[in-house]
């Protein structure tokens, strides 16, 4: 309760900052739905590339192909040149390091 109530005592911010980190997972192209699961679900990443420098010191980096305004979405995503067959990603596939690319398309 104690952070629950620091938080609201800042004028405005009563989510204590949750929108912004939605925000950027989404825009990343995944998003931890649930807080106690290990998983991130894939969606549609709103940047063209990204590198996450890690506190292990490795760096996860994510790449998108094919964007643009009529390429709204997910053709496919690799994770270090294998194909995802789910539509997760493990928070241990992140904290490992490597590359995940997305190539976009104009039809789902």
């Amino acid at each position: 309760m104690r952070g629950s109530a620091k938080c609201h005592s800042l004028g405005g911010n009563d989510d204590c900052g949750q929108m912004s980190a939605w925000y950027i997972f989404s825009a990343l192209g995944f998003y931890p739905v649930a807080p106690a699961s290990p998983q991130y679900a894939l969606g549609r990443p709103a940047i063209h590339a990204a590198t996450l420098r890690l506190e292990n010191g490795k760096t996860f980096r994510i790449r998108v192909k094919n964007q643009s305004a009529k390429n709204v979405y997910v053709k496919e995503a690799r994770l270090n040149g294998q194909r995802l067959t789910r539509p997760f990603l493990s928070h241990q596939a992140i904290v490992d390091g490597g590359e995940l690319v997305f190539t976009m398309a104009g039809k789902p």
